[in-house]
């Protein structure tokens, strides 16, 4: 899911001489929670800030090919049966935590635990998966000598079982901070979960480890003396500090006061600024993030399609194209799962009539009045009421913001009236788990994997299906995506389900988003840019060294 204060003594940017082994990377916006498997701390800003520590088996390469995290295991993960599925991890021989305690089999438990949904494992109230897709499936985790075998429940099957990228989280830290019977009450394991929610972490798997950190604000790294990965960490002090905003960012990085950033809005007018710049690498590339127009179910008005279908009708993608990057090939999101480059590409929205993204006003109000509304200056339901909606955006994001008076200007052509409200830089993940919008533009992130996102998207108890979408059959769509080891079946049953959801109008692909990376080639060598990772450029941050 895509959502400051300056930070004081944390390190700067390289001076003029040459590389800097103390290094502050920009993060574009701030967080509220620490724990970035919660619906509200499940944000691409917590994990950018918390990359350099991350505890994941693996990732994806600027090729989209999976990485092993070779600090954890030994070699890649092995399906080692079908019937139930079953996977087999083996450690590296020496995985551990910062402090010394070895990376076993009851941090995966832990994870199971708070993933699963399952008031047997924890307190719903305090646990609040992002998503359940995963851990609701798993039967039991065991190890023996240094292979961790996880068994799935009979009948789950999964075609990307290799790709397991939650982030793990120490059960000896939550033991050692008195939730000691996490593992069989289901209290102590809430307890844990808001614990690690609340508190900064001083713990790592990774090449780096926290040292100092304020929510929203930053987090400072110095090496973690005992990361078990191939490549050492090559920065004596690695800063992640939030800058608000592309514009904010590009005039700390001309400052020096900065190394370096991956900005979550594409602004091409920023960027221009540095073109010239010989201090300055500036990479452009197709990334992961994609934008989306969210409707809230629990809307009065929205709660019917066809003032939602015309809502959508009425909002034109081209137009925000545009107007947002003008001279430029971004194309409109036409898919929820895949984009126009994906073998599996299907486009769904090309199919919806009237045709949503179009901007086509003369559609929407037939299509408005075929449903007994009256159109005209103020669009009236069949009720007599005048429709009014909010809309939400991230203040300080230009592209959002932009969007926003876009939309608030497409839906009053049809007679809607759309009060604008920012949301204010850290807070996007409060807003979406607690439904405080009408309509809401916000980015995910996403990988080459689809399979989890249906359900996280949509099903019907996902904490991350922030608008409440509902439908009869979707469940039971959404389950047949992870019923197959066979990617171009379940890619198939992630299809059936977009043709359900779209017709719908619950949420509306816009585009997906161009991504950045710019930083200081006099400080920083070793940077790859990977639109294929949540991590962005930090996806091989071990492997970042002094210019």
């Amino acid at each position: 899911m895509l959502a400051a204060a300056a930070l004081g003594a944390c390190g700067g940017g390289s001076d003029s001489g040459g590389g800097d082994t103390d290094v502050t990377w920009a993060v574009s916006s701030g967080w509220e929670s620490w724990n970035e498997n919660t619906a509200d701390g499940n944000t691409s800003y917590l994990h950018q800030a918390l990359s350099p520590g991350t505890t994941a088996l693996g990732d994806f390469d600027q090729d989209a090919q999976w990485v092993f995290n070779d600090a954890l295991l030994a070699k890649a993960p092995e399906l080692t049966s079908e019937s139930p599925m079953t996977v087999a991890y083996t450690l590296n021989e020496n995985a551990q935590w910062s402090d010394g305690d070895p990376f076993d089999v009851d941090d995966f438990i832990y994870i199971w635990h708070q993933m699963s949904g399952k008031a047997e494992h924890c307190d719903q109230t305090q646990c609040l998966p992002a998503s359940t897709d995963w851990g609701a499936n798993v039967a039991s985790i065991e190890q023996e000598g240094d292979v961790v075998t996880m068994t799935y429940v009979d009948g789950y099957l999964d075609p990307e079982w290799q790709y397991f990228q939650t982030p793990m989280y120490p059960a000896h830290i939550a033991e050692a901070n008195g939730f000691p019977d996490w593992a069989t009450d289901p209290a102590q394991m809430g307890g844990s979960a808001t614990w690690f929610t609340q508190n900064a972490p001083t713990w790592s798997t990774g090449p780096y480890k926290p040292v100092d950190a304020s929510p929203g604000e930053f987090v400072a790294f110095e090496p973690n003396e005992n990361y078990q990965g191939s490549t050492k960490p090559g920065l004596d002090k690695l800063t992640m500090k939030v800058v608000e905003g592309t514009e904010a960012i590009i005039t700390e990085l001309r400052q020096g006061s900065i190394d370096g950033a991956w900005p979550s809005e594409f602004s091409q007018e920023e960027l221009d600024k540095v073109a010239d710049d010989e201090a300055v690498t500036t990479e452009v590339y197709e990334g992961s993030i994609w934008l989306h127009i969210d409707t809230n179910m629990n809307n009065t008005f929205l709660a019917d399609q066809a003032l939602r279908q015309a809502v959508f009708t009425a909002i034109d993608n081209k137009d925000i194209i545009a107007k947002a990057y003008p001279d430029t090939e971004v194309e409109p999101r036409l898919n929820h799962f895949f984009n126009q480059q994906s073998e599996f590409f299907v486009d769904a929205l090309g199919a919806t009539d009237p045709l949503q993204g179009s901007g086509d006003e003369a559609a929407a109000n037939e299509a408005l009045e075929a449903a007994g509304y009256t159109t005209g200056d103020t669009l009236m339901t069949p009720e007599g009421e005048p429709v009014t909606l909010n809309f939400r955006y991230g203040e300080g994001d230009a592209t959002r913001t932009l969007a926003g008076e876009l939309v608030q200007s497409y839906l009053a052509e049809i007679g809607i009236d759309v009060k604008l409200e920012a949301i204010p830089d850290g807070q996007l993940g409060t807003v979406l788990s607690e439904g405080d919008f009408d309509l809401v533009i916000f980015g995910w992130s996403g990988t080459p994997a689809f399979t989890t996102a249906p359900q996280q998207y949509f099903g019907s108890d996902s904490s991350s299906n922030f608008g409440q979408f509902r439908l009869d059959g979707l469940d039971e769509a959404i389950a047949k995506v992870r019923s197959t080891t066979d990617i171009a079946e379940a890619a198939q049953f992630a299809n059936d389900v977009e043709a359900m959801v779209v017709p719908q109008a619950f949420t509306l692909p816009v585009f997906d988003e161009p991504q950045s990376t710019v930083y200081l080639n006099g400080a920083l060598a070793g940077i790859v840019a990977n639109g294929n990772s949540q991590a962005g450029p930090m996806w091989n941050i071990q492997e970042w060294k002094p210019a």
